[in-house]
């Protein structure tokens, strides 16, 4: 069955203000083993914001429809889907396509989620709580006792590391954009630092005494790379998962040769002799080559939202028409939580 629809295009890399349109959008049958979803609302990542700036390499050509994670209910299925799933509500991962009122996505990225979990929750257990529970539960395991360095802590996947590794018992630092985010995470008990105004590495450093860290979480790349590997001790792991670092910038070329200027050179022999790793997360290859995994993380994010382990924040709700204030204020780190915007 066809549904005419709408979906907001990147046609143009920039401004948020001048970068999108809203266009109709026919979307037919999904194909076998797909379902179709009314949105209800789509969450906003910083992949988003690279991908809208040119610097995503990942994402397809213009005029492009981007967004990973939704929430809304199921209105069709296709071949070999029991046909069970229609009017069930769920969260989804989605291959791009998700800033539409209508999407077609494989059955293995989607888990039901319950009636009374907030829009913001369900958007956020996608691209976000799903990264964070990738990178420090199956790519590495972060143990109890832990000394863990947890970089933009006050955005999205920060967020959810900071909650999952609390449960976890870690020790954990942070670093975050603005007083008032640092002294809210001061206020979950979290030594944090403001990266515009305090060097995190030297006051870490002070803290942990003759210890070192175990864990970094870094979605900042650039010249915050050379600092985390610092502080690492032996069995210490550097997790990538982002270069915010630069985002928002000019220069083109030049600009990205800085930040892998910033980050050095680094020889494979020498994480050997220091016991250190280097490890990376892109989760869109993991749902091209390993979708069980997305399946398997969302529904146990499910899980623990039931039992009040994660609370996804709520980093504002806004409507189709300010798509351009959602994409700014998380490009220029106005946000704390999960950012969505909502189909009326």
């Amino acid at each position: 069955m066809e549904h005419l629809g709408k979906a907001a295009y990147l046609v143009r890399y920039g401004a948020a203000e001048t970068a999108f349109e809203w266009r109709d959008r026919t979307v037919g049958s999904p194909e076998s083993g797909e379902i179709k979803i009314a949105v209800q609302a789509f969450g906003l990542n910083f992949a988003d914001v690279l991908a809208r700036n040119g610097l995503y390499r990942e994402a397809p050509p213009l005029p492009a429809v981007l967004g990973y994670d939704i929430v809304g209910r199921v209105i069709e299925t296709g071949a070999g889907v029991d046909p069970n799933w229609i009017g069930k509500r769920v969260v989804a991962l989605t291959r791009f396509g998700g800033y539409a009122t209508h999407v077609c996505t494989p059955l293995v990225g989607v888990a039901e989620v319950p009636e009374e979990m907030p829009e913001h929750a369900a958007c956020a257990l996608g691209a976000q709580y799903a990264t964070a529970l990738y990178a420090s539960n199956y790519l590495q395991q972060v143990r109890a006792g832990e000394n863990v360095l947890i970089h933009a802590a006050a955005g999205g996947v920060g967020t959810a590391l900071v909650q999952l590794l609390k449960n976890k018992q870690c020790n954990l630092f942070a670093t975050a954009g603005s007083d008032e985010k640092v002294n809210a995470l001061k206020a979950e008990g979290i030594k944090a630092f403001n990266y515009n105004t305090e060097d995190y590495e030297k006051e870490i450093a002070t803290l942990l005494g003759k210890d070192k860290l175990d864990v970094s979480f870094n979605s900042i790349a650039g010249s915050t790379f050379k600092k985390d590997m610092r502080l690492l001790g032996a069995n210490g792991r550097l997790v990538l998962y982002g270069f915010a670092e630069r985002s928002g910038k000019s220069g083109g070329i030049f600009a990205t040769l800085s930040l892998l200027w910033k980050m050095g050179f680094l020889l494979p022999i020498m994480l050997l002799a220091k016991s250190k790793s280097i490890l990376g997360v892109n989760m869109l290859k993991i749902a091209d080559q390993k979708p069980h995994i997305i399946k398997t993380c969302l529904e146990e994010l499910v899980e623990l939202w039931k039992d009040g382990k994660i609370r996804p924040i709520d980093g504002g709700s806004y409507n189709q028409e300010d798509l351009a204030k959602a994409h700014a204020a998380l490009e220029y780190r106005k946000s704390t939580g999960k950012i969505i915007v909502t189909i009326r």
